[in-house]
């Protein structure tokens, strides 16, 4: 029997069919603990149940994967957190791996390519789609290069401007972040103020830019 039979996952897709899928297809092996279809979800689930493995997909509602995935290991280094998701850009693939990933699976390989993955990231290896190039991808990790992250925001601030651009009001905002209304107002104009940007729709199209909500 594989040694890691057993290992206990989450799951992290906002639609059920692909979730409910991907469960179907890892069980026979893995033990999924949960399945979640939003960013805040699946980082409350981590802290909560301490799975050995996470996948998530980079375009999630309320804290987009990216976002996610650090912060889980930020608060848990030793989980493994894999990328299943349509994004097939290197530049994306690489900034994952900097965030702490350990396996980037595209949704369109073949159903076994994920148990594969996580099979060897369960070991300490990583995983990358082969329809990705690796040497691309390593070169964008050597370069470390800024890639999709803004230095010039805060954490707070991404979050702040993922919600608004997902077309929140400022009190829905301030009701999932726990603040006030006028505190989100001021996080938006530091926000505005720091990318030189004039407009919502502005920052809406850098949201979409930094893979904060799907394009």
């Amino acid at each position: 029997m594989n040694r890691h039979h057993g290992a206990r996952l989450l799951l992290a897709d906002d639609h059920t069919l692909v979730a409910e899928a991907c469960k179907g297809l890892l069980e026979p092996e893995f033990q999924v603990i949960g399945i979640v279809a939003d960013g805040r979800a699946l980082l409350r689930a981590a802290l909560e149940h301490r799975p050995d493995a996470v996948v998530v997909d980079v375009g999630m509602p309320l804290l987009n994967g990216l976002d996610a995935g650090e912060q889980i290991k930020r608060h848990l280094p030793a989980v493994k957190v894999v990328y299943l998701t349509m994004e097939a850009a290197p530049e994306l693939a690489a900034e994952a791996f900097r965030r702490g990933a350990s396996g980037y699976v595209l949704k369109s390989a073949a159903a076994e390519e994920l148990v594969t993955a996580l099979r060897r990231v369960l070991r300490g290896e990583s995983y990358l789609s082969p329809q990705l190039t690796k040497d691309t991808v390593n070169f964008l990790i050597r370069t470390r290069k800024p890639g999709l992250r803004e230095k010039r925001i805060t954490k707070r601030q991404r979050e702040v401007l993922q919600l608004l651009a997902e077309g929140r009001s400022m009190k829905e905002v301030a009701s999932v972040l726990d603040l006030k209304p006028g505190t989100v107002a001021f996080h938006k104009y530091r926000i505005m103020e720091s990318l030189g940007v004039k407009t919502n729709a502005e920052l809406l199209q850098y949201a979409i830019k930094q893979h904060m909500i799907p394009s």
